[in-house]
């Protein structure tokens, strides 16, 4: 099967393909990327901590030229993220209006190829992404369709031909959380926000999507703690 790199982020979607990629042939790294980012420095702290509870080498690989290049809502200085309301998440004219907002030029892109820098510089034949169907909705860069177009340009610009996978790229996100669950995931390592404060703010899309799933699973009691409102 081979060893895998595993493309960390930190959020709930990275960890458990973090997770399942130990299962699935081992993991023989884990990459995370600052890209300048809002919150890159807990993304960072977090991986770490994941990658130190399971024994796991850990690469911070920089690209902060790619947020001084942006005008995105991730990586400026401005106003940041949109806010979302729960009732709000399954809006596609919003979803694409947030979307264009917090778009970040090629950055799973980019992800995608740095992380196979790694992967055929340790001889691993596999690089994981936490991508999920639930955003490909809107993040075009989380869907099939760009798995299998990135693993074509992959076979000619890798001589070990690795390849991009995603555990959970048919999943929404309470499938991720159930797998969380399942495979015991200690919550607290984990920082699925756009932003970078003290804790997650509860607000953002990508906090919304979590405690959506959370809630709609019944077990927001264990996240709630998490966030800024708790």
């Amino acid at each position: 099967m081979g060893k895998n790199v595993v493309m960390l982020s930190g959020g709930l979607d990275s960890a458990v393909n973090f997770l399942m990629a130990l299962d699935k042939g081992g993991v023989e790294a884990a990459v995370t990327v600052d890209y300048g980012q809002r919150a890159a420095a807990r993304e960072s702290e977090r991986a770490a901590s994941i990658c130190a509870a399971h024994g796991v080498r850990h690469l911070v690989l920089g690209a902060r030229w790619l947020g001084e290049l942006s005008s995105d809502a991730l990586t400026t200085q401005g106003e940041g993220p949109p806010e979302v309301g729960p009732c709000e998440l399954d809006d596609p004219h919003a979803s694409r209006e947030r979307a264009r907002a917090v778009w970040v030029p090629n950055r799973n892109g980019l992800l995608a190829a740095m992380g196979a820098c790694v992967a055929e510089s340790l001889g691993a034949p596999w690089v994981v992404m936490g991508m999920n169907a639930e955003e490909a909705a809107a993040f075009p860069d989380n869907s099939n369709a760009f798995l299998r177009e990135t693993n074509r340009a992959l076979g000619y610009s890798t001589m070990g031909r690795v390849r991009l996978r995603s555990f959970t790229i048919e999943w929404d996100k309470m499938d991720i959380l159930r797998e969380a669950i399942a495979r015991e995931l200690d919550f607290r390592l984990i920082w699925s926000c756009y932003n970078g404060e003290d804790s997650m703010c509860g607000r953002c899309e990508s906090c919304a999507r979590l405690r959506r799933a959370a809630v709609r699973l019944g077990v927001m009691g264990r996240l709630k703690n998490l966030f800024v409102e708790a």
